[in-house]
């Protein structure tokens, strides 16, 4: 049933709607009813014709987590890569900005910190596998959309305050919820702040051996570090209706983000030459800042068309500062101390623009632009000096600064039909430019200019005689342009310069990659909250981008080739129901469960194993949920593998299998009240890694590392007022 049906089913049962038929004669007074049950209750998941996941407020929260980044890992199709609260964001597998991420509908420039980002301060978090007209097409693997607090509560008043507690770390914490209706204003505003401590070890071996077979080298290094990460974070958004029922909205986000730490690295030579410097010392300090603020308008038309505008301007400032000493021996003098400090700031404007009206037959259109421009300033300042016995001081200064303008315009058109009552189409068209210059000390000025028209087709059919069956198919054009990063040709030099610590540049020739997929699914809903689909997808890639070390002179340079054609492939599983649906005696316990096996080939190098992106093969998560009285417990295990990549004729990488066990429980005092107790990596699993690189002279060169990770206990109270 749709919803105008159900709109009008509700205001006819409405106790107003008795009383007029109750006394006819008497005049009645009738009141505007807002029936807000219909629309929470619409399923996107199953009704929208574009495939849409949507993850929910509740869900988010669940697990009491600082950092979304904690969120993605149990949400379905979606891994974490690396160790720590770090990672990088994949779908499919596929990161390296094969996945978009978005905020709002909108990339966030540098200094948007993920890390600071606060669950709380998040509505509801969209996976959408095929692409649609009105986001960027930058999405090969598939876009993850974070839309921020938009729904106000009435008086809400909710703070929380936790800790986490592991070996070597503790972390304090805080959420402040506030949000209320004033007149015809509405605002709502979270406030975060989180502090983290840590302290680890974390050993790594390297090996080489020559074209014979003969062992060459063989350096043992510990490395240990500890320090701080810090955060804070302030969402606030004001809504206002207008007399004419029109919205204007401004919706901001601001966070804060602190990271120090001291390191040493102390590598014993256990056969071959010893190193010169194989004591080193670091102090790091991090220091990000990003601010963002948008103002929408919406304009009520005729005939239900309407009309949204929006604009938006953004700040981000990224600091680091690196004092490297190089010592001869454990607590000798210092021979080499190198002082790095880099600053980088952008400034962003976006104006975004759309038009939708019903029409007739059962289509609803869609058209509106997307564009931006934005200006990234960096500048690096490098000191070294060499303390010689003999010759004295030896200084080395250099200061590099460069400039990058991106400016960006897309323009796209949409229409959703609904051709049957059981069978819906979207269309969708984009066309969207970017062009990057980019000019500073040391290069040349380099431009690149790129456009893409992207096709899109998808499709919902119900299957007849069912309730729940149906099919999806989707035909998409996507790419990935190149970062402004990659196309610098700019040489950042390596502390060490190995095979495997190189130098990196960028390749201002690089060409967006270019894909064509196709994704189809089944999707099989029985009750309430109660699905099952599956999946599948393929995409072959143009123009794929690969990074390649090379020894260049006498340092080895690391640097993005364009590299031919790419190909993947993925299926996933996913099911989510209340146990009772299918054991009548049950107890109260809600499954989730999902699995995603990926498959990714490069033309250009040799198989076997040489997959996309070091992508992952293959991950699964397992979640309960109980719900009764005043407990609501539940626990989820997530299983990612990794295997041998060959990421080039030279070069080859090991990913590990990953492990992750975690728990939770809330207890709840009263209305106002509840405890939450979480228990997480309660696996304690190392995260390892291995590299090789084969050189036909100097022989292979082998290097393994294992991070280690302990068990964590984390505590929350939760209070109304």
């Amino acid at each position: 049933m749709t919803l105008p049906r159900l709109t009008l089913l509700a205001a006819a049962l409405s106790p107003s709607a008795f009383a007029q038929q109750a006394e006819p004669a008497a005049p009645v007074k009738i009141e505007k009813v807002e029936v807000r049950a219909a629309a929470d209750s619409y399923d996107a998941r199953r009704e929208d014709t574009a495939s849409k996941i949507v993850v929910g407020h509740d869900e988010i929260v669940k697990y009491g987590d600082t950092s979304v980044l904690d969120v993605f890992k149990r949400l379905p199709g979606v891994t974490v890569s690396g160790s720590g609260r770090g990672g990088e964001v994949r779908m499919r597998g596929l990161g390296s900005g094969y996945t978009q991420i978005l905020v709002n509908g909108e990339r966030a420039p540098a200094g948007f910190s993920m890390e600071a980002l606060a669950p709380d301060a998040i509505e509801r978090i969209e996976i959408m596998r095929a692409a649609t007209a009105e986001f960027s097409t930058q999405s090969i693997a598939g876009t993850i959309n974070i839309v921020l607090r938009k729904t106000v509560k009435v008086g809400q008043r909710e703070l929380k305050f936790g800790a986490g507690l592991a070996r070597g770390s503790v972390g304090p914490d805080a959420t402040l919820l506030l949000s209320d209706r004033v007149g015809k204003m509405s605002y709502s505003v979270t406030i975060n702040s989180y502090y983290h401590h840590f302290k680890r070890d974390s050993p790594s071996t390297e090996r080489r051996t020559r074209p014979d077979g003969v062992l060459a080298q063989d350096d043992l290094t510990n490395y240990s570090d500890s320090g701080s990460m810090k955060g804070f974070g302030i969402a606030p958004r004001l809504h206002w209706t207008l007399d004419n029922g029109d919205t204007i909205t401004s919706q901001s986000y601001a966070n804060l983000w602190r990271y120090a730490s001291d390191a040493q690295s102390d590598t014993v030579t256990r056969f071959g030459t010893p190193l010169a410097f194989p004591f080193v010392a670091w102090e790091t300090a991090n220091r990000s800042q990003f601010q963002r603020t948008d103002l929408t308008w919406v304009k009520k038309l005729d005939a239900g068309a309407k009309l949204d505008l929006k604009i938006g301007a953004s700040h981000g400032e990224v600091t680091t500062a690196t004092a490297r000493a190089d010592h001869a021996v454990r607590g000798g003098p210092v021979v080499v101390d190198d002082d790095v400090n880099t600053r980088g700031s952008e400034r962003a404007y976006t104006s975004t623009g759309k038009y939708t009206s019903p029409l007739g037959g059962g289509h609803a259109l869609a058209a509106g632009w997307d564009g931006g421009a934005n200006q990234r300033d960096e500048r690096r300042t490098e000191t070294g000096t060499l303390f010689d016995p003999l010759l004295g001081e030896a200084p080395d200064e250099s200061d590099a600064r460069y400039h990058a303008r991106v400016r960006r315009l897309a323009a796209y058109a949409q229409d959703e039909w609904n051709v049957t009552e059981r069978w819906s189409v979207y269309l969708g068209l984009r066309w969207e430019g970017v062009s990057t210059d980019v000019d500073g000390d040391g290069f040349s000025p380099a431009t690149a200019r790129s456009s893409v028209w992207s096709p899109l087709f998808q499709t919902l059919y119900k299957l007849p005689g069912t309730r729940g069956d149906q099919l999806r198919f989707a035909l998409t054009r996507t790419y990935k342009a190149p970062s402004t990063q990659r196309l610098i040709p700019r040489v950042q030099k390596s502390a060490y310069n190995t095979e495997n610590e190189p130098d990196v540049s960028g390749n201002p020739a690089l060409k967006p990659e270019l894909a064509t997929g196709i994704d189809a699914g089944y999707e099989h809903f029985w009750e309430s909250g109660a699905m099952v689909s599956v999946s599948t997808s393929a995409r072959r890639i143009s123009d794929y981008t690969r990074y390649q070390t090379d020894l260049i002179g006498t340092r080895y340079v690391s640097r993005p080739l364009n590299a031919g054609r790419a190909h993947t492939r993925g299926l996933e599983l996913e099911a989510k129901f209340p146990l009772r649906a299918v054991l009548a005696s049950a107890p109260a316990i809600d499954v989730r469960a999902s699995v995603s096996r990926n498959w990714s080939s490069v033309d250009a190098v040799a198989g076997p194993n040489n997959r996309v992106d070091q992508q992952i093969p293959f991950s699964s998560t397992l979640g309960l949920d109980y719900k009764g009285g005043q407990l609501t417990a539940g626990a989820s295990y997530s299983l990612r593998t990794g295997g041998l990549v060959q990421i080039s004729d030279k070069q080859s990488a090991r990913a590990p299998v990953s492990r992750d066990l975690e728990a939770y429980a809330v207890w709840k005092f009263s209305a106002k009240t509840q405890l939450r107790v979480v228990l997480s990596n309660l696996l304690a699993r190392d995260y390892v890694s291995d590299t090789a690189y084969v050189d036909p002279v100097r022989g292979t060169t082998e290097r393994h590392s294992a991070a280690p990770s302990d068990p964590s206990l984390r505590l929350t109270m939760e209070m109304k007022f």
